[in-house]
């Protein structure tokens, strides 16, 4: 059985799908009373009230359920620091880590994939492919990146003196289903979500203006949590930290061309600017250990989320 953290969100969700879509069960953990959501309801899952900050309870579920693997995707590190205890924060959220590694190495797990994030990247000089193995700026741009190098740095180092093998997955620009509407970070699942309603994009969420040529590594979810599940189940890796992403950059006119050629009526403009430099995450790891190839274009993507969204779903 595989732990998943996280595993009733937006990626965790689909990671999950992807997991039993391979013939495992998956235990996940809810901190409030459990409730199965409907979307996950014919799956072989099990619901567990437990916290991951909480070593005590987590360590129950593993004698209630054999756990064969780990996914942590769940992170206590909120969107913005503002209004919150960034420290009470921040410490919860590396002691919910390492309580990942101590469950793991006493139930005797050999692999942990955790989510790290495209963010780690920021302020990279240069622009193309972005590698795994390039060094990475010490800069802090966002909390959420700045958790994710330093539970980096504490999954090699774990890694290399226990029996536990800690998996970085960085996590391009993810959206789809049940994904954040708005995103705070790009402006494709606003632009959907308008065409799937035949309205004008809000696009006041984000944390910048949007512009045409603004370009990102887009990666549909149904994709990522395939990618994150091939990387929980594949028999040997030959790397610790790998992208998880489409290996390409998007941009918002991509998107936008998408889109039109679903919804012709769709005319909505964003303005234009100086395109600067693009760069993506280069996936030949992923690729070459786990055979891993997106099914998504940004055009079965768009159709796919449109329909998603047009079914009556809120987000």
């Amino acid at each position: 059985m595989i732990l998943v953290t996280g595993g009733l969100g937006f990626i965790g969700s689909h990671t999950v799908r992807a997991l039993t879509e391979t013939g495992q069960e998956c235990v996940l953990l809810q901190r409030r009373s459990p409730q199965l959501p409907e979307h996950l309801a014919d799956l072989p899952v099990h619901l567990v009230q437990a916290d991951v900050a909480d070593l005590d309870s987590l360590l129950a579920v593993g004698k209630q359920y054999p756990i064969t693997g780990i996914v942590h995707l769940a992170v206590s590190v909120p969107w913005e620091a503002r209004g919150t205890d960034m420290i009470d924060s921040m410490s919860q959220s590396v002691e919910a880590f390492l309580n990942i590694a101590r469950a793991a190495q006493a139930w005797g797990v050999q692999r942990v994939v955790t989510a790290s994030t495209i963010g780690v990247y920021a302020g990279v000089p240069t622009a193309g492919a972005l590698l795994e193995d390039q060094p990475l700026p010490l800069a802090f741009t966002h909390a959420i990146p700045t958790f994710k190098k330093v539970t980096e740095l504490l999954a090699g180092q774990l890694s290399s003196e226990t029996n536990v093998s800690i998996v970085n997955a960085r996590i391009s620009g993810t959206w789809g289903p049940g994904g954040h509407l708005p995103d705070p970070f790009f402006a494709a699942p606003s632009l959907i979500q308008a065409a799937a309603n035949r309205t004008a994009p809000d696009l006041s969420g984000l944390m910048r203006p949007a512009h045409t040529e603004d370009a990102l590594d887009l990666l549909y979810v149904k994709d990522t949590g395939r990618a994150l599940a091939l990387l929980q189940l594949t028999d040997a890796l030959s790397h610790q930290t790998y992208n998880v992403a489409s290996g390409h950059s998007t941009s918002n006119a991509d998107v936008l061309a998408a889109i039109r050629s679903l919804e012709p009526d769709f005319t909505f403009e964003l303005p234009s600017t100086d395109a600067g430099p693009t760069s993506w995450q280069d996936i030949t790891r992923l690729r070459e250990d786990t055979g891993f190839e997106p099914r998504y274009d940004v055009s079965a993507a768009a159709a796919d989320y449109i329909t998603w969204l047009r079914a009556g779903h809120q987000r």
